[in-house]
Formats: structure tokens, C-alpha cells, sequence
């Protein structure tokens, strides 16, 4: 595969903190346990461990064994006594453009009360704890007096219907969901509390629910069961000790990629996770001691857990949540954040930058954007066209773009560039120092560089998911037993002469058209240098000649309507970069595509509606 490849300029190297990536990669490489080991070290601990990993009893895993500890130990506590208690841990804007900011002294005292709360509503160790929450600040302070305690968490995504909302809460069986009176977006309110009422009815596990009154609007509380938040926490202590745990005590339970109807929780624990989601953001993002972090991501998902909330906190910098869109009012509101409160590392999602390079490069050039450094990418492959636009116009060609592969089921980073290494557009470069990949075929043999083939990892790394909760058989069945000691990544990739992945996406997104497979992300990417083209999505339906046959939806820049020139000129895209038989048979113009509030394309609903099949009960954001 022929592409560019981009070098990090002197001045960049110059200030990083691995100048030396190969040497990190032979390093781990020699003796992966102690790398870890160091990774590990770099942490606070109540009690050291025995053993790095446990291996006995394959795939269930078990990381520096014997530590006793708490993440909550790293992200807040250490900070009280190291002379970060004054600096500013969290950063908070509301759909409105009001804000609100944490110190880690008062974000310690918000924990502190809130987990004193949780004691006094008889929460203790190991008991779940569902948060039903948008991004707030409250989501964080929940997450983090959860941990603090030893309960378990589980963040619901605030898009969520109430019937899935109550099939999680029958699944984890709480005693307690915390939620909010109703959530904003573009400047309009929608009820969250009568959709949490609606979720636990008839439940009897759930024995109070704790209120946000967030939006100060008036809702329903059910005497003996609803509880105001801040009537819980103002009358606590500002002081509790934090628990230590087994290093192997879950920390939360999570939805897996691309769960929306039965959910399948994925266990995370204290122990390997805070390791390596700690090692991965230090190292990934070339963090300094005074950067401002922003990762778009929602709470929901595992981006919102491991690198907006926990990592940041763990490595002592700011990190800044967002309850609104980057494109409302206007679409410049991302730009304007970033240079409103000096934002030094951008982490978003590919479909946000597609849509908001449709708005046109005016919108990013009203900002300077002089304080970025560091560009990341999560949630799908980008896509070379928006890698260029993202590395070009955002970042003015001296911000290094950190394109990462990494899922659910790993808990942090996995493939993902060292931000000195050389960059190719599309590819998420090398391995994490300490993590192990193939491509390999049906059969589980490795292919050939250049060919496309299923992704596994083929040793176990720390902040892997132990397994899914109440499911143990299920978990081992999908990711371990097609090849035994290897993880079963589900994606399909390739790997080029130079070492570097190519993600092109879920084993599900990817066509068998004619006899060839074809994926989905790779006819996107095609279609996405068309001039015309903002936003693509395409889907596999059956065809009786071919097997499949691919369907594009596509949005338009403004100015441009669909029509037959545009099809044509979209279908030579096609054929030149990856020949014939990936030329979509039908293209169809759309104004939005369906997406949750992460910005994630919701491929599965246009499939559902394209098939006229039972749409999962969701919603789905504009």
C-alpha cells in the first residue's frame, strides 16, 4: 500500500517523551511482564503484588496478583499531597455556555460527600450502582465514589430508551440508579427521570433512586425511594477514607461495542486497567504536567470511562467535559471551546470531523487553535481524506493525529501510535510497547503483509475485560475459542510491509461481494474523496447474483444536491481506488445520518430500516 507519510516536526520532537519508539518496542518485546511491571510501578499502591500475571486458567486472566489498591487512589488522592490540590482537575461547559470547574481539592470534597451518601443508602463494596447520567459533572463525581467505596459502577448512556435502561438494570441488579430530571441539547430539554421511572417499575432490586436536579425543572420523586442529590451530599462529610481493594475487584461493568439491545457487561477491574489506561494516555499523548485534555466522548461508552474521566485525572492534568454538540449554535462551538479554555489535546471521533469539515474550513480558520498539540481520532477508522483535513486545517501541520484501535473489550489503547513515530493516513501504526497482534485467516494462520485477514491479540495485556458479567461461557465462546490462546478481535485488518494496521472494521461490516470481501470503511473512504461527499455510510444487502451488494447513504456538502453526475463521479471514485467489484450498486442521498451521542454512525439503523427490520429500542441523535 503506497500513502504519504507524515514525520513529526524538530520542534515536536524536540519536547516529546519517547523521542525513541523502536527502542520502547524492543524493549517490551524482551520481556513484557516487566515492562508492565514498570508501568505498574509508576502508580500508588496499599500493597505490592506477588505476580504480574496469572495465567493458569486461560482466558480469564489475572493481573498483578496480590495488590491491594484503588484507582481512585491514583486519579484523586495522590494529587491532594503531591501540590496538584489547587490546580484544576475538572472543566465543564453546559449546553448554554455556562461553566464549571473542580480543583482536585473539590473534586476530592464532591467525591467524598457523594461516596459518604452512597454509605448512608447502605451501598458497600461490591454492590452496583447504575448511573443514568449525560455528561455532567455529576457523571464523574458518581463514577469516581463509586470506586472510591468499592461499589461498581455502570454507566448507562444517556440515549438510551427505558427499555434498555431496565434490561441493563435486570442484568446488574442495583440497589441504587442515579439520574437526572432531564437532559439538554441544542438548547432543548428531554426528560430522563420518567424514563428511569419507566425502566425500574415492578423492579424490586433498586431501592432508591438519587436525583440531579439538573435542568431545575419539577419531575416526579416517589416517596420512600427518590432522593434529591444535593439533600444527600450537602448535609455528608467532605472527608471518606478511600477502600482499598483487590487488585482484581471489578471497577465497572459496561455495555460491549455496538451493544443496544440485550446487554453483555463487560467486567473491568482496579488493578491492570488503571495500568495501562495510565502508561497508554502518558505516553500516547505526550501529556505535560499543565495540559487541558478534551476527549468528546459521553460517559456511556468506554472512551468517556478510560480517557475522559479516569486517565486524565490518574496522570494530575485538567480534563474538560462538554454537555452540548460541537455544532451547536453554530458550527464553530468545537473551535471556540478549544481557544475559550486553551485546550492542548483534541480527542474525537472521525464522524464529528467529517461533518464538521462539510461545514467548511471558514468555521476552523475564525479560531487560532494556537494551543493544540496533540490531535487524536476514536470510534471507527478515519478515513485518509478526514486525517488530512483534521492534520491540515484543524492542526495547521504541526499537530502529530492520533488515530486509535482499541475496544470495550480492551479497557485502553491497543494499536495506536507513539506520536514520534512516522504517520500514514488511515493506519493506526504500530502495536502499543507490550501488545501483541496478527492478521490472520479463517483458519488462524497469519497472512501475508497486504492482505486483508481477522485481527487477534495473541497474549494477554492488563486492562483487558475478565469476562462478561454472569456470562463467563459466552465470553470465552466469542473472543477465545475460534483460537485458543489468542483474543478474537471481531475486526477485520491488515497489515503493511512496515509493520504499520490498517483497521477496515467490524467482521460484520464487511461484504462478501462476487467472492471478494469488501469493507464497509474502505468503500467509505473511497467515497469520502469525492469533492461533493460531507458524510457516507454504507450498508451489505443480499443479492441473489453476488451474494451481497453494497449500499451507499450519503450527505451532501452544502451547495450540493444529488444527482446522476455526482452518482457517476462518486462510482469512478470507487472504481479507481479499489476496482469494480466494490462499486456500490445503489446510492441513496440523505440529509442526516442516524448516529448516537458519541457521533457514532448507527450503520445497523439503516440496515434495520433498509430491510425493514425491528429497529433496536434507542434513540438516535441527530
Amino acid at each position: 500500500m503506497k500513502t504519504k507519510t507524515y514525520k513529526p516536526s524538530v520542534a515536536f520532537l524536540r519536547q516529546a517523551t519517547i523521542k525513541n519508539p523502536e527502542a520502547e518496542y524492543k524493549k517490551a518485546a524482551k520481556d513484557y511482564l516487566k515492562y508492565w511491571e514498570s508501568a505498574a510501578k509508576e502508580l500508588e499502591w496499599g500493597k505490592p503484588w506477588k505476580k504480574v500475571l496469572d495465567d493458569s486458567k486461560p482466558p480469564f486472566y489475572k493481573w498483578f496478583v496480590g495488590a491491594k489498591g484503588n484507582i481512585v487512589q491514583n486519579a484523586i488522592d495522590r494529587h491532594l499531597a503531591n501540590g496538584n490540590k489547587n490546580k484544576v482537575a475538572l472543566l465543564w461547559e453546559s449546553d448554554s455556555g455556562q461553566h464549571k470547574k473542580f480543583t482536585y481539592a473539590e473534586l476530592d470534597q464532591a467525591v467524598c460527600r457523594l461516596a459518604n451518601g452512597l454509605k448512608s443508602l447502605g451501598i458497600k463494596k461490591g454492590d452496583r450502582v447504575a448511573i443514568y447520567l449525560q455528561n455532567i459533572p455529576e457523571a464523574a463525581i458518581a463514577m469516581l465514589a463509586c470506586a472510591k467505596i468499592g461499589a461498581i459502577h455502570g454507566i448507562v448512556y444517556a440515549g438510551f430508551a427505558a427499555h434498555s435502561l431496565r434490561e441493563w438494570i435486570e442484568l446488574t441488579e442495583p440497589k441504587l440508579l442515579i439520574t437526572q430530571d432531564a437532559g439538554i441539547r441544542r438548547g432543548k430539554r428531554y426528560s430522563m427521570k420518567p424514563t428511569a421511572d419507566e425502566a425500574v417499575k415492578g423492579l424490586k432490586c433498586v431501592k432508591n433512586m438519587l436525583v440531579v436536579h439538573h435542568s431545575k425543572i419539577d419531575v416526579p420523586m416517589v416517596k420512600g425511594r427518590d432522593i434529591s442529590y444535593h439533600d444527600l451530599v450537602d448535609k455528608m462529610s467532605p472527608k471518606c477514607e478511600t477502600e482499598m481493594l483487590d487488585s482484581e475487584d471489578p471497577l465497572f461493568i459496561l455495555y460491549n461495542s455496538g451493544t443496544a439491545s440485550k446487554p453483555k457487561g463487560m467486567v473491568h477491574v482496579h488493578g491492570g486497567y488503571q495500568v495501562q489506561i495510565h502508561r497508554t494516555f502518558n505516553w500516547v499523548f505526550d501529556v505535560k504536567p499543565n495540559d487541558v485534555f478534551w476527549s468528546t466522548a459521553d460517559p456511556g461508552w468506554i472512551t468517556g470511562h478510560s480517557y475522559t474521566i479516569y486517565a486524565p485525572l490518574m496522570a494530575g492534568v485538567t480534563t474538560l467535559l462538554f454537555e452540548g454538540v460541537p455544532n451547536y449554535p453554530k458550527p464553530d462551538r468545537i473551535w471556540e471551546i478549544i481557544d475559550k479554555y486553551k485546550v492542548n489535546i483534541l480527542y474525537t471521533a472521525p464522524t464529528l470531523l467529517r461533518m464538521l469539515m462539510g461545514e467548511g474550513d471558514q468555521w476552523v480558520k475564525k479560531h487560532s487553535l494556537k494551543s493544540l498539540r496533540i490531535l487524536g481520532s476514536v470510534g471507527e477508522p478515519i478515513n485518509p481524506a478526514a486525517w488530512k483535513w483534521y492534520y491540515t486545517v484543524v492542526g495547521k501541520k504541526r499537530c502529530p493525529i492520533i488515530d486509535t484501535w482499541w475496544q470495550t473489550e480492551t479497557g485502553a489503547h491497543m494499536i495506536v501510535p507513539l506520536p514520534t513515530l512516522p504517520l500514514k493516513p488511515g493506519s493506526a501504526t504500530k502495536p502499543f510497547p507490550g501488545i501483541f497482534a496478527e492478521v490472520v485467516d479463517h483458519d488462524g494462520k497469519k497472512v501475508k503483509d497486504g492482505e486483508r485477514g481477522l485481527l487477534v491479540i495473541t497474549k494477554p495485556w492488563p486492562a483487558m475485560a475478565r469476562t462478561f458479567y454472569k456470562a463467563e461461557k459466552y465470553f470465552k465462546e466469542t473472543y477465545f475459542k475460534r483460537f485458543p490462546g489468542k483474543y478474537l478481535t471481531l475486526d477485520v485488518a491488515m497489515r503493511d510491509k512496515d509493520g504499520y494496521f490498517w483497521a477496515l472494521g467490524r467482521a460484520d461490516d464487511v461484504l462478501k461481494i462476487a467472492g471478494h470481501r469488501i469493507g464497509t470503511a474502505e468503500i467509505e473512504a473511497a467515497i469520502a474523496h469525492h469533492p461533493a461527499v460531507m458524510e457516507v455510510a454504507v450498508i451489505g444487502k443480499p443479492h441473489k447474483i453476488k451474494g451481497e451488494s453494497a449500499k451507499a447513504f450519503v450527505v451532501l456538502k452544502k451547495g450540493f444536491v444529488g444527482s446522476d453526475e455526482i452518482s457517476d463521479g462518486i462510482k469512478k471514485k470507487i472504481r479507481s481506488e479499489m476496482g469494480p467489484v466494490a462499486v456500490t450498486d445503489e446510492i441513496e442521498y440523505i440529509n442526516k445520518l442516524p448516529k448516537n451521542r458519541n457521533g457514532k454512525v448507527m450503520r445497523r439503523v439503516l440496515k434495520a430500516k433498509e430491510l425493514g427490520q425491528k429497529l433496536e429500542d434507542v434513540v438516535v441523535f441527530d
